[in-house]
């Protein structure tokens, strides 16, 4: 099986290079950019199978990198920030990323995230990284189409409609979807979210399921899914 490819975009060197090999260490092949412009050539050039960049780089900045991309592919996206502040969290998950990460950050760390967002999409994630998450039940369980008023979730052709109108999700707003047409009308917390759909064994930053959430909602009905306050979410019935 081929190796994951990693397209890094960093341009700070001492991170870049360290990040890098410690990312190849693990089996993972990397290709390392040290500006958004290179990386945005590096990416429609290579077509790599997630891309990992940081929120301040020159030239085209990360968040508008990662809209630049997500434009062109469902590719999963993990931004780097060295600040935890909202707002370049929102920011870069606004513009469709799938996670992020705040530097400094723990070399083990950043490769275990990786591989959970490559399990999520299907991808091989790395050495002992596993495959897909779900199992064969669960899968079957969700099998067929599931209507919700005018919405039309088909569980086994991974398509969505609104209306009859085919709707565009990625992989992780897909996940996150599925995750609430499986139980219908019952409250979600943020915590199963992020255990389901992100594949978190650990705490995690909630705001990544309330962005999600969000995106979600402008293309399926933002009525779609309610908000209980201090619970979570639900899809209505």
């Amino acid at each position: 099986m081929a190796e994951t490819h990693v397209l890094f975009v960093e341009d700070d060197d001492v991170i870049r290079e360290a990040t890098q090999l410690a990312l190849e260490r693990v089996g993972f092949t990397v290709t390392a950019m040290p500006d958004g412009l290179s990386g945005l050539e590096a990416f429609r050039a290579d077509r790599p199978d997630i891309a990992l960049l940081d929120v301040m780089v020159p030239g085209l900045d990360g968040v508008s990198l990662c809209r630049r991309i997500r434009d062109e592919s469902t590719v999963p996206v993990i931004m780097l920030s060295a600040r935890a502040d909202s707002i370049d969290v929102v920011l870069g998950l606004e513009a469709g990323a799938d996670d992020y990460v705040t530097k400094p950050f723990d070399g083990a760390v950043l490769v275990a995230r990786i591989r959970a967002v490559l399990r999520r999409f299907g991808h091989a994630a790395g050495p002992d990284g596993g495959g897909p998450g779900g199992t064969e039940a669960e899968d079957e369980a969700l099998g067929g189409v599931l209507v919700f008023g005018d919405l039309e979730v088909d569980t086994d052709g991974m398509e969505v409609r609104r209306a009859g109108e085919q709707v565009a999700l990625t992989p992780t707003e897909m996940r996150l979807l599925l995750e609430f047409s499986s139980a219908p009308g019952t409250v979600l917390s943020r915590d199963r979210l992020l255990e389901r759909v992100w594949d978190y064994g650990w705490g995690g930053d909630t705001r990544v399921v309330d962005v999600h959430v969000q995106r979600l909602r402008t293309k399926i009905g933002q009525d779609r899914i309610d908000t209980v306050r201090g619970f979570g979410y639900k899809l209505r019935g």
